[in-house]
């Protein structure tokens, strides 16, 4: 379920676990918040036409109109799909590296086809976590610290959205507070 917690950024030498300040499942509510921060989050219609697997092409094909609209109103060049899990032996890795305080030069544009993860965005003195799933679409704009938790077994496909055609590359904090935050179960 497509879930948002603000947390207080945790206080450097506090050692008490964090609490939540707000939890809703609310898509609307989850939305508003996170504008008022600076970060776009939409749910998109489902395609009941995709099987679960469908490749790349299948995927850009279904949600081809939306992806145009994106791509016209946001300025986004290039698009393609990222499947993570099934018979990736790389999760465990992949995992543990995106669980790091990080930060990109472009913005970090993500609709999930299938599964979900977890993005936790460090926005001045706040913790937000979004649980997106399938159907959620979230623009983290770029040089907003966070992290991305997709879970001890992942299982997920996105569509990514970019300005530069080369991608994006991850800009490592070193701060350890994703450490002190509950990750995806």
């Amino acid at each position: 379920m497509t879930e948002l917690k603000i947390y207080a950024a945790r206080v450097a030498g506090v050692a008490a676990a964090p609490e939540a300040l707000l939890s809703t499942s609310n898509a609307e509510l989850i939305s508003s918040a996170l504008k008022t921060r600076g970060i776009k989050f939409q749910r998109w219609p489902s395609k009941p036409e995709l099987e679960p697997g469908a490749m790349q092409e299948q995927i850009l094909e279904a949600y081809a109109s939306l992806i145009a609209s994106v791509q016209k109103n946001e300025g986004y060049q290039t698009v393609d799909v990222m499947r993570v899990g099934g018979d990736q032996l790389s999760g465990s890795t992949l995992r543990q590296t995106f669980l790091q305080e990080h930060q990109h030069a472009e913005d970090e544009v993500r609709f999930f086809v299938e599964g979900c993860g977890l993005f936790a965005l460090h926005i001045k003195d706040e913790v937000l976590q979004v649980i997106c799933e399938a159907n959620d679409w979230i623009a983290i704009p770029a040089g907003t610290r966070h992290w991305f938790d997709m879970g001890v077994d992942p299982n997920y496909c996105v569509i990514r959205f970019f300005k530069n055609s080369g991608g994006w590359a991850a800009s490592f904090t070193h701060d350890p507070i994703a450490d002190h935050y509950p990750g995806l179960t």
